[in-house]
């Protein structure tokens, strides 16, 4: 796949900023990539596009809950299938939201370091196509 393409397609941006295109990749040839960028430097592209140019479901851990609902809210507004799991989401809306996961409906989930942790959680992953 075209990365500038990809790019302008599902963000709208014309160019990468220095080294996301390397980034993206050695992500998409599957080589290990540690990234060290500061607030606002373009970190979430380099993983929310290889997300977008593979098959499956790219899991995100995220400590941070406010930064997960931006997140996909941003992705929503621009089409992409995305969602989360945390201690805000009620009941309801989760297993909502879980059945969603299970019928292959989103792109990326952003879940907290401690519901990966669980045995449920890990679970219910093995049944899911993973990118």
């Amino acid at each position: 796949m075209e990365l500038l393409g990809a790019l302008k397609r599902h963000f709208g941006y014309h160019q990468f900023r220095p080294l996301q295109r390397e980034i993206i990749q050695d992500a998409l040839a599957g080589r290990d990539v540690f990234v060290l960028m500061p607030t606002g430097g373009g970190k979430s592209l380099c993983f929310q596009l290889p997300a977008l140019t593979r098959d499956g479901l790219t899991i995100v851990v995220s400590p941070l809950i406010s930064l997960m609902k931006d997140q996909v809210d941003a992705l929503q507004t621009s089409g992409i299938p995305a969602t989360y799991l945390n201690s805000t989401v009620d009941r309801e809306e989760a297993k909502a939201r879980w059945r969603g996961l299970h019928r292959g409906e989103y792109r990326l989930l952003y879940v907290a370091p401690e519901r990966l942790m669980l045995d449920t959680f890990l679970e219910r992953a093995l049944n899911w196509n993973i990118a």
